[in-house]
């Protein structure tokens, strides 16, 4: 696992499904939007949406998530770059995406978003209509924390950590 230096850019497979890791606030659907084209994003707040009309609504995530699953996998199936913008932190959840991406035979990449704990309340606390709760800021930034030193066995063929608010601002991306 390495943290790419600010002029060290992340290149990322056009078929391979990238990821992103970290805690609600950490900044991945800024740092999605920045980096990757809004055809290749699928968003489980934007699935959630989708099927409940609100993107907080928790009690349709199995659905959004079977959605999203769809999704990724018609995705991967015809060789598309495919980012995943949840959460990410547990390994049931970043399992069953890998295992996709492994039956089509597609690169998985994490791109983990090593935020600080402070700045993920602080952004969480601004983001309009979809403030999540400080304590599951907190579980979910735990969360992370401890699988970041597992990431690299759990089939992933690249897992890059952008530590700081500086990682995430600097970072260049490139699909090819």
């Amino acid at each position: 696992m390495r943290e790419p230096s600010r002029r060290e850019p992340i290149t990322i497979p056009a078929e391979a499904l990238v990821l992103l890791v970290g805690p609600a606030g950490a900044g991945k659907t800024t740092f999605a939007a920045r980096h990757f084209a809004a055809s290749v994003i699928l968003s489980s707040d934007a699935f959630r949406e989708r099927l409940s009309g609100d993107a907080r609504d928790q009690r349709i995530s199995e659905e959004a998530f079977r959605a999203l699953h769809l999704a990724a996998d018609e995705r991967l199936r015809s060789g598309q770059l495919t980012v995943i913008d949840a959460t990410n932190v547990l390994f049931a959840s970043r399992a069953a995406l890998i295992d996709l991406a492994a039956a089509w035979e597609r690169p998985a990449v994490a791109i983990v978003l090593d935020t600080p704990l402070d700045q993920c309340l602080a952004w969480n606390s601004e983001r309009p209509g979809r403030m999540v709760p400080a304590w599951v800021v907190r579980r979910q930034h735990r969360l992370m924390r401890r699988s970041m030193g597992h990431l690299d066995r759990e089939g992933f063929a690249a897992v890059h950590v952008l530590a700081g608010i500086d990682s995430l601002a600097a970072l260049v991306v490139t699909v090819g």
